[in-house]
C-alpha cells in the first residue's frame, strides 16, 4: 500500500472555489479501482488530502487522470504556495 499526503494552501479569496474543485477531485478519485482512501481535511485556508493506494500502478494511473491534471493546472493561481505532496511509509 502507498500513502500520500497532499497539502494545499488556498488564497483566502479563492477558498470556496478551491474547496469546490477539491470536492469534485475527491468524488472522481474515489471511483478509481486502486483508491483505498482519499479523504479531505481542512483548517482555515489549508486543505489536506490523505490518500492510500493499492499499488504504484494504480497511483500512476491516478496521476495521469485528466481531472487531476486539470485540477493541478487550474489551482496554480488559486493557491498561495505550491502544492506539497509527500509519499510516506507508515512506521508504527
Amino acid at each position: 500500500m502507498i500513502s500520500i499526503t497532499a497539502i494545499l494552501k488556498s488564497k483566502p479569496e479563492n477558498l470556496i472555489e478551491v474547496q469546490n474543485m477539491l470536492t469534485h477531485l475527491v468524488t472522481e478519485t474515489r471511483k478509481e479501482e486502486a483508491c483505498i482512501r482519499y479523504d479531505l481535511h481542512t483548517s482555515e485556508n489549508v486543505f489536506i488530502l490523505w490518500e492510500e493506494w493499492k499499488d504504484q500502478v494504480g497511483l500512476d494511473l491516478h496521476n495521469s487522470q485528466s481531472y487531476l491534471q486539470d485540477f493541478i493546472k487550474k489551482t496554480e493561481t488559486l493557491v498561495s504556495t505550491p502544492i506539497q505532496v509527500y509519499k510516506t511509509a507508515q512506521i508504527l
